[in-house]
């Protein structure tokens, strides 16, 4: 399997817990209430550079954070080296690849927070990936898949090759003001993958500028295609809200796609391929 470039940026990783809407993004609380609820251990899938998990290891909850990315592995090593000898004890971080996995332990909570399952654009990768969680999943552990709710409105009428964006401009605390911007470069509806820039205008400290472009396909899925793969890997949904106060699906759009689901009764579909 290819990683399509996903450790290649160094800059995404140095960047990331400024951005603005990563840092006030309110789904911390959720996560970490999840876990309490479940007892641990926890797995997080996609953990990044730990805005998720070190939250869950300061609840007392024991989580392993899998990342395919050594760059923000790293980050989150050293944001881990800050804290507690306690907090520290509880955490193991993995590098290792979401599509398939095997860690030879079970897990009571599995969480996706931030959408990495939408890096993953063929349906075998989501099927194998779905598959590595159940087998890591332990009888009465639970699934919190993190998705968008494609808005069909910016789906129709979004134009290509053209940034937007209103983000607040960050400042790193080495001094480099950063403003950030987005750019849909090409829209594939047949197969429903948005190809995409994140642009960061960055201004150091000695005024010199630089321009970084972190460019990444993302796949957009909607709420009963998302049903039928978790149904195909042995799935059975429970909850599914639209946002991460528990609000239900419909409520507001377009809203989240917070599933929650359990091992299901029947057996998985089998792997033909």
């Amino acid at each position: 399997m290819e990683n399509e470039g996903y450790d290649e940026y160094a800059f995404v990783a140095d960047l990331y817990d400024w951005v603005v809407p990563y840092r006030e993004r309110s789904d911390v609380a959720f996560f970490v209430d999840a876990a309490r609820e479940g007892g641990g251990p926890v797995l997080e899938v996609g953990c990044g550079t730990g805005r998720v998990l070190l939250a869950i290891a300061r609840a007392e909850i024991e989580i392993v954070g899998l990342d395919l990315s050594q760059h923000m592995l790293a980050v989150c090593r050293q944001k881990l080296q800050q804290e507690s000898p306690t907090v520290q004890s509880r955490v193991t971080l993995v590098n290792a690849d979401m599509r398939q996995f095997d860690l030879g332990r079970t897990f009571k909570l599995i969480t996706l927070p931030f959408r990495p399952f939408q890096h993953l654009i063929p349906i075998e990768e989501q099927l194998s990936c779905l598959r590595s969680i159940r087998n890591h999943l332990a009888a009465e552990g639970r699934l919190i898949l993190d998705l968008f709710n494609p808005s069909l409105d910016a789906l129709a009428t979004r134009l290509e090759d053209q940034e937007f964006g209103d983000e607040p401009e960050f400042v790193t605390p080495d001094g480099r003001r950063v403003l950030r911007r987005h750019k849909t470069v090409a829209h594939d509806r047949f197969n429903q993958v948005n190809h995409v820039e994140l642009i960061y205008y960055v201004i150091h400290p000695d005024r010199r500028e630089e321009r970084l472009v972190h460019a990444f396909p993302m796949r957009y899925l909607f709420r009963f295609e998302v049903e039928h793969l978790l149904a195909r890997c042995g799935f059975e949904v429970e909850q599914l809200y639209a946002g991460f106060d528990k609000s239900p699906l419909g409520s507001r759009y377009p809203g989240e796609l917070i599933f929650v689901a359990r091992k299901s009764v029947s057996s998985p579909e089998r792997d033909k391929s």
